[in-house]
């Protein structure tokens, strides 16, 4: 008990062992009732086969030298006294009756003619089937002095001076009931006394015993919990499966890996998000250098400053404003992607008519850095159900992304292509590609390639088109080979009509 209590809550235990002492009580009470029950339907069958044949022999031994009836047709009373005179000492609980072949009483010395309540006759059923067994099987019968009650009982039947009826014996008479409720409540009190102090002896015994035995998976899995929650993330359940309680057991391991993994997951974005302020603190302290440079300098020289240099100046100001702006979006583009504050709003459109708009709008970049941008599609316009706006946003990214790390001279294209129930779209460029070793980080926050790509971009655009696959339930695959160029392809759901 010194370990149940340490390992499960008080109120457990006092539960446990309320409801073991109730279920132990009233099974103890069922026992006793029905121990009693047929007890005493055994002791009245004993005592019916025992004087089964007392009627017959009252019949041989007085009707056979004295008549029952007188020469008017009354009852011989006297006979009846001395009949109950010679039994009574024998059996004070008999009562003896004469009745009619009706089965209606002609006499009983224990019967008072005042007596409203008493029965005036007796059914014959019970009687004609004692007579037929023989008296060998357990038969109740009427009995006059209580109506309401069924008393065990010898019968015979009679036939003297033309009179025929029978002689009818209540074996347990108002005398018998006496004497045996008297015993029979010293029995029950007795038997009670001793099942009470059995039962509790074997309350406390088989108590100790279940508990622990129903308890202990229950305190394992109880201890295992403490340790988890003191400190040491590794407690798990073993073999919760062959546990009484294995669907508690493996929610609490189940439970215990999702808490490591968050915390896990919870400390790489916390290492993650340093680096993300250092660099996204880098890259805003250079655009802010820049244009502190150039103010200054247009506050301390600009009476010596030509119109052209001033222009120069304020072009350069105005570029890292632009970058500046840009980083900003991004960071306030992510962030709401990161905290899943983004829903997209699927509905249908035509992939094929945005990668045209984007294519046109991207043209004049690509021409400034002699790069080649076109699209390739099937004659077919492409339907996906997807976000527009979070799509758009994704293939600008790419195309951006595309265009800024391919040379001059180089290629870029946007392919559709139906496979299946999506649409496969690809961008893919002739740029300087991707190290092998870099390519499975290349969408992480801030990750970039090397130094002098981090010169050109905030490194999360590529992040920013992994969130927004992410909402859409699909994924973004990167195939690349150093001075080969790369290819970023996804795929959409293509709108099913009709």
């Amino acid at each position: 008990m010194s370990e149940t209590a340490k390992t499960l809550t008080p109120r457990l235990v006092k539960k446990l062992w309320l409801a073991f002492i109730v279920l132990v009580l009233l099974m103890g009470v069922s026992y006793i009732t029905i121990t009693g029950y047929f007890a005493n339907m055994h002791h009245q069958e004993t005592t019916q086969r025992l004087n089964a044949e007392v009627a017959s022999h009252v019949i041989d031994e007085k009707f056979t030298n004295a008549s029952p009836f007188l020469e008017d047709g009354s009852v011989n009373k006297p006979l009846f006294g001395d009949l109950m005179h010679d039994m009574m000492a024998v059996n004070r609980g008999i009562e003896v009756y004469l009745l009619d072949d009706k089965g209606s009483i002609l006499y009983s010395v224990v019967l008072n003619p005042d007596d409203k309540d008493a029965k005036k006759s007796i059914s014959l059923g019970p009687i004609q089937s004692f007579i037929a067994d023989e008296g060998k099987n357990f038969i109740l019968g009427d009995d006059p002095r209580n109506p309401e009650e069924q008393k065990i009982f010898s019968a015979a039947p009679y036939s003297v001076d033309g009179h025929n009826g029978f002689v009818y014996i209540v074996l347990a008479g108002e005398k018998f009931q006496e004497v045996s409720s008297t015993l029979l409540g010293q029995y029950f009190a007795k038997l009670g006394l001793g099942a009470f102090v059995l039962t509790m002896l074997f309350t406390v015994l088989i108590g100790l015993i279940a508990i622990w035995f129903l308890t202990k998976n229950l305190r394992l899995i109880t201890g295992t919990v403490r340790r988890f929650n003191d400190g040491d993330l590794s407690a798990r359940i073993e073999n919760p499966e062959d546990s009484d309680i294995s669907i508690f057991a493996n929610s609490f391991n189940e439970m215990a890996d999702t808490i490591v993994d968050n915390m896990d997951k919870m400390q790489s974005v916390d290492l993650l998000r340093r680096e993300l302020i250092a660099n996204v603190s880098h890259d805003l302290r250079t655009p802010l250098a820049i244009l502190k440079g150039y103010v200054e300098t247009l506050q301390m020289k600009r009476e010596t400053l030509s119109e052209d240099e001033k222009q120069e100046y304020l072009q350069i100001t105005h570029s890292n404003i632009d970058k500046l702006s840009k980083l900003i979006n991004q960071l306030f583009e992510y962030s709401k992607l990161e905290a899943e504050q983004v829903v997209p709003v699927k509905e249908p459109f035509s992939i094929t008519e945005l990668s045209y708009d984007l294519i046109a709008k991207f043209k004049v970049l690509a021409q400034q850095k002699q790069i080649e941008l076109e699209i390739e599609n099937p004659q077919e316009n492409s339907m996906v159900f997807a976000d527009v706006s979070l799509v758009e946003r994704a293939l600008q990214n790419l195309i951006e992304n595309a265009i800024k790390y391919t040379e001059p001279k180089g290629k870029v294209t946007l392919a559709l292509q139906k496979k299946g129930k999506n649409i496969e779209i690809n961008i893919t460029d002739t740029g300087t590609g991707i190290p092998v070793n870099e390519q499975p980080f290349i969408f992480d926050r801030y990750k970039q390639v090397d130094e002098s790509a981090k010169k050109q971009g905030s490194g999360l655009g590529l992040a920013i088109v992994k969130k927004i696959m992410e909402l859409h339930d699909t994924t973004i695959t990167v195939l690349s080979k150093p001075k080969e160029g790369s290819s970023f392809i996804f795929n959409l759901p293509a709108y099913q009509q009709g």
